[in-house]
């Protein structure tokens, strides 16, 4: 071989294509195996030479962060791992390492949790971050999603209703009552309004369920708050039946659950917003009235959102809904009535669950906004606090379930809205009778009927403002099973 060309070939410049950089790509660590992944640069004596106390309360700081900061701190070294608390095990018992700022990503396109698309898989993304990780919970080819509370995911068995409290990260769960042991004590219940078919009963307790978890003494004690019963539900994690108390709590629009209490406030009332707390207990207490808007300072105020650590309440300045207004909960509490006029780079979403989402970290979301329904035109819109102008949180219009593409801020909205997204709907499974078939026998309609009561499943959705509108029901086709809901968005039945 010629020197000249010998020369010209090892000389050869790398690839600069798009496809040999791809090619270059380092494949995604499974989540895993981030704790049991040791990072090569900083393995080295400097950094496992610091002292155990300093360790730990650095370690401690992180996991205030969030808690997949704090897996990657302890996959630096070996000594930083054995001298630090492993969170698995304790992931639900102990509240440090719930990932409260994790959100279950809907997938749209009928895509629910337990796909055979997804192999397994599920998305959870950060709200303060944007990080998006893909965790395997095969927990979901036989369970589906009723709630989120503090990023711990509230879980139905589909043998036999029983309720799980699972750790998206660490795999921990926590086995609680099944469901169904509720019915018996509706049925015996005068105050709870009764109807002829069995799938009323289910609609009562699936219907917009909002979970509150406390963790304390080893004790896990959840509570259930149902929308239409104007009821909750307690156990623990030693029960074997759910227990309901015989008071009522007030009607109200999106309670919010933060660390252990719930918060809400009664709706309608002319007197302004009366805010109330319930701590979870077994038994737990009747809801106590913790702070009052007047109507003169705050029209409207149905809506707390947890932001920056603080519970804010959300409401207009009059009658005419033209302008929002926000108030700080502690503020309420002593009776100061000053508005927050910033809240920073977070943009606050106000639906059926309220959330706070940093728009450093989510570039289509917007600094200084409120992304809500109008109540004027039912419609969404986007507020901005610093001006006072109206827009369009997303462009275009959702036109159906399956339009796509959507834009990350459909994706916010969806986890918003508990009975698009949370909350099961009824499924029909394979060895049903075909939907299409005209002429069903009795024999049909009752098992049609039963199965309705058993299986349930989540949707798989992205909230479409226009199919919501539309009475009757929606049904597609879902890999070989046939998904049905009502569409009107006011809707008794999930």
């Amino acid at each position: 071989m010629p020197p000249s060309r010998s020369r010209k070939r090892t000389s050869a410049p790398p690839a600069t294509t798009a496809r040999a950089r791809r090619c270059r790509r380092p494949a995604a660590v499974p989540l895993d195996d981030v704790a049991g992944a040791v990072a090569p640069p900083f393995s080295s004596p400097l950094w496992a030479s610091l002292s155990d106390d300093l360790v730990c309360e650095i370690a401690w700081r992180v996991l205030s962060g969030d808690i997949l900061d704090y897996v990657r701190f302890r996959a630096v070294c070996t000594r930083w791992r054995s001298g630090t608390v492993c969170p698995r095990g304790r992931g639900v018992a102990d509240p440090r390492f719930h990932p409260r700022r994790w959100m279950m990503l809907p997938e749209g396109h009928g895509l629910y949790p337990g796909h055979s698309r997804l192999r397994g898989y599920v998305r959870f993304f950060n709200l303060d971050t944007g990080t998006f990780v893909r965790v395997k919970l095969p927990l979901f080819n036989s369970h589906c999603a009723l709630d989120s509370v503090d990023g711990l995911l509230l879980l139905q068995r589909d043998e036999d209703t029983g309720i799980r409290l699972v750790h998206p990260f660490t795999g921990d769960i926590a086995e609680l009552p099944p469901l169904a042991t509720l019915l018996a004590q509706l049925k015996n219940d005068p105050s709870v309004p009764h109807g002829s078919d069995p799938y009323w009963w289910w609609s009562l307790i699936r219907y917009c369920v909002c979970a509150t978890v406390s963790c304390s003494a080893g004790a896990i004690t959840v509570m259930l708050v149902f929308h239409h019963l104007r009821r909750v539900a307690f156990a623990t994690s030693e029960d074997r039946q759910w227990a309901m108390p015989s008071w009522e709590i007030p009607v109200n629009i999106a309670p919010l659950s933060l660390q252990g209490k719930l918060y809400l406030v009664q709706f309608p009332c002319a007197n302004g917003s009366l805010v109330f707390q319930m701590e979870v207990g077994s038994p737990p207490l009747p809801p106590k009235m913790i702070a009052t808007c007047p109507a003169d300072k705050l029209y409207g105020g149905y809506h707390l959102v947890e932001c920056n650590s603080q519970i804010l309440l959300a409401g207009y300045t009059d009658s005419s809904m033209s302008h929002i207004l926000i108030y700080k909960l502690e503020d309420l509490i002593l009776e100061r009535f000053v508005p927050v006029t910033s809240i920073g780079d977070r943009a606050l979403f106000l639906e059926d669950r309220s959330l706070s989402v940093s728009s450093k970290a989510l570039p289509t979301i917007i600094a200084e906004t409120v992304v809500y329904t109008c109540p004027l035109n039912r419609c969404f819109a986007q507020y901005r606090l610093t001006t006072g102008a109206w827009s369009q949180p997303f462009d275009g219009y959702s036109d159906g379930f399956n339009p796509g593409p959507y834009s990350l801020i459909q994706h916010v909205i969806s986890c918003c809205i508990r009975n698009v997204w949370y909350v099961s709907g009824p499924t029909l499974c394979v060895l049903a009778p075909s939907p299409v078939v005209r002429n069903w026998s009795l024999d049909h309609l009752i098992y049609w009927a039963i199965l309705l009561v058993i299986l349930f499943r989540n949707k798989g959705l992205v909230y479409s403002e226009k199919e919501t509108k539309k009475p009757g029901w929606l049904c597609w086709k879902v890999k070989r099973k046939l998904r049905i809901w009502p569409a009107s968005h006011n809707s008794l039945c999930p």
